[in-house]
């Protein structure tokens, strides 16, 4: 049975919780996310919990209810090792996304985590705009950002790929390291500890499942076997907290095909930290940064300082921002006014019945 300091329990939560605590319920940790119901580490052991009606009536959106890494509050059952989360602790950091589908929705993809591991393999995976946007959402998150490069066995010169994302990652740690050979892990491992917990993001096949079994010193997650070309294949079908003995928690999440930015007014200012230092150095304070003269960012793309690649990224990663953002306020614009219709119908049906009774 874990003990909760070494879930990341603090004096921050004992605080929290307070207001809960009982003799009737125990606070725990959410380790996996089922249809319906969640497997919750808490002093009693690993609970199958449930999650009442209530709860997901007063949550205000689906990013509400418990995800993984979150702290919750459990009426437990344990002689049948079951329980029902009664309320969800506020949240420290949380990595969320646009969900995949059409509707400007949230989706947690990790709650409460200090470090956020980036991962991509050197094995043809390498992609400078797709972490942009990692790191855009890392930032927002909350959590300290890492680029993780796995597979460095399989790159002929690793050293040049460091120097390359070393480019894009402004004041973010990135270590090359490779599973078979152990390089680069106890640079790893310095992210982590006792309490501390870390998220592994990437595409399918980049070997996070691989890197938390080497972590561990043991096969806690399903893997398979890298194919002829280079590239593993996918086995993590849910995202899951996993405690490593060596002390730190680590969030293996499933291959992401689709990162969709959330609000990340905050984070696309830390990732591109490079670009828009820039914008103070501008003759004009409403420059567009097109034509204007005295335009410190067309003068750094002509003298090579940034890459024009770059910019173009800023510019489509803001622009996606700013469509979500239009997006959720027509949607809280088109709610207030069906919340107004609704109050309206029950004001008239009042009154007809109030005039049926005169």
């Amino acid at each position: 049975m874990p003990e909760l300091a070494t879930l990341g329990w603090d004096d921050r939560l004992s605080s929290l919780y307070e207001p809960y605590a009982g003799d009737d319920v125990v606070p725990g940790r959410v380790s996996i996310q089922h249809r319906g119901a969640y497997d919750v580490l808490t002093e009693l052991g690993e609970l199958r919990c449930d999650v009442p009606r209530r709860l997901v009536h007063e949550a205000e959106a689906t990013a509400d209810l418990p995800a993984v890494g979150d702290w919750v509050v459990v009426a437990p059952r344990p002689a049948e090792k079951t329980g029902t989360i009664t309320r969800v602790l506020p949240r420290r950091t949380t990595f969320s996304r646009k969900t995949a589908w059409q509707a400007a929705e949230e989706q947690v993809l990790a709650a409460n985590v200090d470090v956020a591991f980036l991962v991509t393999s050197l094995n043809e995976d390498l992609n400078l705009r797709r972490l942009e946007r990692y790191l855009t959402l890392a930032w927002e998150s909350g959590a300290q950002p890492v680029i993780v490069l796995t597979k460095s066995d399989l790159h002929p010169v690793p050293e040049a790929a460091l120097a390359e994302v070393g480019v894009i990652a402004y004041g973010v740690p990135v270590h090359a390291i490779s599973s078979v050979t152990g390089e680069g892990l106890e640079s790893i491992r310095a992210h982590l500890g006792p309490g501390r917990t870390a998220v592994l993001l990437g595409s399918s096949g980049v070997g996070k499942s691989t890197l938390v079994n080497t972590l561990a010193g043991a096969e806690l997650l399903a893997t398979q076997e890298i194919r002829g070309d280079g590239k593993g294949r996918h086995t993590t079908t849910r995202r899951e907290l996993v405690e490593l003995p060596g002390g730190g928690l680590v969030i293996d999440t499933p291959g992401i095909r689709e990162l969709q930015l959330w609000i990340a007014d905050d984070g696309i200012d830390e990732a591109f930290e490079d670009v828009t230092e820039l914008f103070s150095r501008c003759r004009f304070s409403d420059c567009a940064h097109d034509r204007e003269p005295g335009c410190a960012v067309r003068a750094a793309i002509a003298d090579g300082t940034l890459a024009a690649e770059r910019w173009e990224s800023y510019v489509k990663l803001l622009g996606e921002i700013a469509h979500l953002e239009r997006k959720l306020d027509r949607r809280a614009a088109a709610e207030a006014r069906r919340q107004w219709k609704a109050l309206g119908q029950e004001a008239r049906a009042n009154m007809r019945l109030k005039g049926r009774r005169e």
